[in-house]
């Protein structure tokens, strides 16, 4: 046997292995991502809504109709497809969607873009996408921004209200705005009724609340002034707040002489609770002149 190439071939098959070594014994490096990833959690009502995407910058580039195409379905970030998760059913623009999570992606356009939402929440970009997975699509208007360029892609929930906020993409100078609704009253209607069915007694922070709620949704106000009658009986510490809450109801009522009592006995104990620099007397005061008018 010819022993120099089988010395040989053990010193390349020893230098591989050594070489080998040196790399799986290289520390880890973690090098910072070109496009962030981000998790924006908001809750919208009862709803909870979870958004996961990545968040490339602008870095002196045109964007859309730029790197981002005009015409062309986006992912609507980097990286992964921007996924949307809902716990309950919402609307986008009308349009219903049910709890899940799912893909969020866009065409953008000069002046519409089109919507998407697709079940495939898992793709990294937009590379596997098909129409024939998607939930539903929908054109909204884009707002420009005159004054301000905003670097990094963002998506924020603004206008937060029981039952609706906007969902925000913004990126350079283009808003783009999808209205988001929720339905909170047939969630929580019968949660109130059977929290009141409950034998114990009950709150009066449990009786406002649930008046409150009656009174912003427009539900029965005759239901809702019982309720704030029967946390007054006790005396509560925010009999002020509750006053103020009858008022409000008497209001809208139509019983002005009883709304602006009610709302003098607020303005009475607030002073008397959280001294002059409560905000009830204004409060007060407000509405009695707009029952004047």
């Amino acid at each position: 046997m010819n022993a120099k190439p089988l010395l040989c071939s053990l010193a390349f098959v020893c230098g591989l292995a050594f070489g080998t070594g040196l790399s799986a014994q290289t520390p880890g490096v973690e090098f910072p991502a070109a496009s962030p990833a981000c998790t924006l959690k908001q809750r919208v009502g009862l709803t909870d809504i979870q958004v996961d995407y990545s968040r490339p910058g602008v870095k002196d580039r045109t964007i859309f109709g730029g790197i981002v195409p005009y015409g062309q379905v986006w992912r609507t970030g980097a990286n992964q497809a921007t996924k949307l998760t809902f716990s309950t059913p919402v609307k986008l623009e009308g349009h219903e969607i049910p709890a899940g999570t799912y893909a969020l992606f866009t065409i953008p356009g000069e002046n519409g873009w089109t919507i998407i939402i697709n079940q495939n929440a898992n793709q990294w970009g937009a590379f596997q996408y098909h129409e024939k997975d998607d939930v539903v699509r929908f054109k909204v208007t884009p707002v420009a921004l005159a004054d301000t360029r905003i670097e990094t892609f963002t998506i924020e929930f603004n206008h937060i209200r029981d039952e609706s906020a906007v969902l925000n993409l913004v990126w350079d100078q283009t808003v783009v705005p999808i209205r988001l609704e929720v339905n909170v009253a047939d969630k929580l209607v019968p949660q109130i009724k059977s929290a009141l069915a409950a034998p114990g007694k009950k709150s009066d922070s449990f009786y406002f609340q649930a008046a409150t709620f009656y009174y912003d949704h427009n539900l029965d106000l005759k239901q809702a002034l019982d309720w704030v009658n029967t946390g007054l009986a006790d005396n509560p510490r925010i009999a002020f707040e509750m006053f103020h809450l009858k008022a409000e109801i008497l209001a809208k009522q139509g019983d002005k002489p009883g709304a602006i009592a009610a709302a003098k006995q607020s303005t009475e104990l607030a002073l008397k609770a959280e001294g002059p620099g409560s905000s009830f007397p204004k409060m007060n005061q407000d509405l009695i002149s707009s029952l004047q008018e």
